[in-house]
């Protein structure tokens, strides 16, 4: 399957590209960043058949081009792994929050995966193809973390996306899920963690071992084999009847539960 997955040049969306090209899939991937880019496309080459291109998720035409780029890659697009950076005021409080940084939010966590979501299924309704969207979000969004409260205000709404979709395309071969992560030992994950434990006073790693893998009964973080294994199901024919689903998976970190 042709897969087109964003913000992946690190962390999640880089080792869930590693995880599927692993599995036999074929992967765009693309960052804003073209040195971590290059780096990440060295890491994966020898893996399968990647592609990378330069893409800001918060530019219009950046996501146009992307689309574009990927298709003609690829010979097609089969499916988008929606994955997004962090804001740049992360970790911040709403009564730090300035008005672009709710836009960028906004932008960023609905806008860009809606604009992205409405060129896809233009294209495969127009080539009367099937086609499959994953949004990976955050389980904050069923239980609020204040420090990430403009992210998830935004994102929440991925859920309604989904189902929506699902509903209104499903007849059609078109279906999209909604992944609610829990922790991931990654770059991001750390550097928010270590801006609010340096804001307390706190050491960084007691922190995080408090904070992350201290919340779940299994004494750790998500590992990228799980993760890519769910999204290896979520892409084939054995998902089908689960279209418009939201999937908790957190490691019973927080007390969500699956809608």
């Amino acid at each position: 399957m042709n897969v087109l997955i964003t913000a992946s040049s690190r962390g999640i969306g880089f080792n869930v590209a590693r995880e599927l090209l692993k599995r036999g899939h074929s992967v765009v991937i693309s960052s804003s960043n073209i040195d971590n880019l290059k780096k990440a496309y060295e890491e994966l080459k020898d893996l399968g058949k990647v592609e990378y291109f330069k893409a800001d998720l918060l530019v219009k035409d950046d996501l146009k081009r992307l689309v574009k780029n990927a298709w003609e890659a690829l010979g097609g697009i089969d499916a988008l792994i929606w994955n997004a950076p962090n804001i740049r005021c992360e970790p911040c409080m709403v009564h730090e929050a300035r008005y672009m940084d709710w836009a960028e939010a906004s932008l960023l966590h609905l806008a860009s995966p809606g604009y992205l979501t409405t060129l896809l299924i233009q294209a495969w309704l127009e080539k009367k193809m099937k086609g499959i969207i994953i949004y990976l979000s955050s389980v904050s969004v069923l239980e609020p973390m204040p420090p990430l409260l403009l992210a998830d205000s935004a994102r929440a709404g991925l859920i309604q996306l989904a189902k929506g979709i699902s509903r209104s395309y499903g007849g059609k071969g078109i279906r999209a899920y909604t992944v609610l992560l829990g922790s991931f030992d990654t770059p991001g994950a750390r550097e928010n963690l270590t801006k609010l434990a340096e804001e307390r006073g706190i050491d960084p790693e007691e922190f995080w071992k408090r904070e992350v893998i201290g919340r779940t009964p299994l004494k750790r973080t998500g590992r990228w084999e799980e993760l890519g294994a769910l999204i290896d199901f979520l892409l084939s024919e054995n998902a089908e009847y689960m279209l418009g689903s939201t999937i908790v998976f957190d490691g019973a970190m927080t007390r969500a539960v699956n809608l």
